[in-house]
């Protein structure tokens, strides 16, 4: 095939079920980028940055004349695509929608920050246009683990967003990260994430193992007595999260690459089911189904 049209700032990231989806930069890097457990734009070519209207306009018509209508799904990077203005996201989406025609889905990520002078009828307005879901980093629903990390949000303030996109009909994919609040503030960490979750009943959930590739000197800057879960901690973690989870009906998963114990299902139906898995694991680790450490692919 051809090199697509589109120029892309290694490196680019994208959920993992995104990976069919033509990724389609609107932005580089994220505009806050202060997080201190992240380290996905912290290189300096990742500076964030709007990219030029005129530009990305032309990538999807060359994309079009290319690719035609064999384009289905279409994620909008970087890191925080919806802190564009209603307008210039309303200009991508319709341009998607004239000249990649086959294309049945558009996502991005989200901060909940981005959302706070989108009115619901702005994001109704995309929504008719074409953004039908999209991925928020939630982490945690924890005031003081979110103020530890630095993430510039409140579990108000990430419920505000959730129920703002609820209310415009964008499906909604949160993010959690096990072991986020390290073993002082692991039981509060799991309780409020569940809180959480509960008030804001999202479509898709997910959790991942948090890890440090580049080491914990960041995090540790605001947070220096964080200390790791050790595997069954973060199974511990995990009972105390799905325990007090009550979904009607959100899909969820715990099968990323970081995670030791690979659970799907959909809850509130496979609560049970989950539980009585993972407990099984936590009272006998030795012989649980644990993702080798050589496979976590960090």
């Amino acid at each position: 095939m051809p090199a697509l049209p589109i120029h892309y700032v290694e490196p680019v990231y994208r959920p993992p079920s995104e990976a069919d989806s033509l990724i389609l930069p609107v932005t580089d890097g994220c505009s806050w980028n202060r997080c201190t457990f992240c380290e996905m734009y912290t290189a300096p070519q990742k500076r964030f940055r709007p990219r030029d209207e005129a530009e990305v306009l032309d990538s999807i018509k060359r994309c079009g004349d290319q690719l035609g209508a064999g384009v289905k799904r279409i994620f909008l990077a970087d890191g925080d695509a919806m802190t564009l203005s209603t307008r210039r996201l309303a200009n991508v989406l319709e341009a998607i929608r004239r000249d990649l025609p086959g294309v049945r889905r558009v996502s991005s990520y989200c901060l909940p920050r981005n959302l706070r002078k989108k009115s619901a009828g702005e994001l109704r307005e995309l929504a008719d246009l074409g953004l039908s879901l999209v991925y928020v980093g939630a982490e945690s629903g924890d005031d003081e683990v979110l103020a530890r990390i630095n993430k510039g949000e409140t579990f108000a303030s990430s419920l505000d967003a959730l129920q703002k996109l609820q209310q415009a009909g964008i499906k909604r994919s949160v993010m959690i990260l096990n072991g986020l609040g390290g073993q002082t503030l692991s039981p509060q960490h799991a309780l409020n994430s569940a809180r959480l979750m509960n008030e804001a009943q999202p479509e898709f959930l997910a959790t991942l193992v948090v890890s440090f590739p580049k080491g914990e000197t960041r995090l540790r800057e605001n947070f220096p007595e964080w200390e790791p879960l050790s595997v069954l901690g973060l199974m511990q973690e995990m009972e105390i999260l799905l325990s007090t989870l009550e979904l009607k009906r959100t899909v969820f998963r715990s099968d990323h690459a970081s995670n030791w114990l690979v659970l799907r299902g959909t809850l509130g139906a496979d609560k049970q089911r989950l539980l009585q898995d993972l407990r099984a694991a936590i009272a006998a680790p030795e012989a649980a189904p644990l993702r080798p450490a050589w496979a976590r692919g960090l």
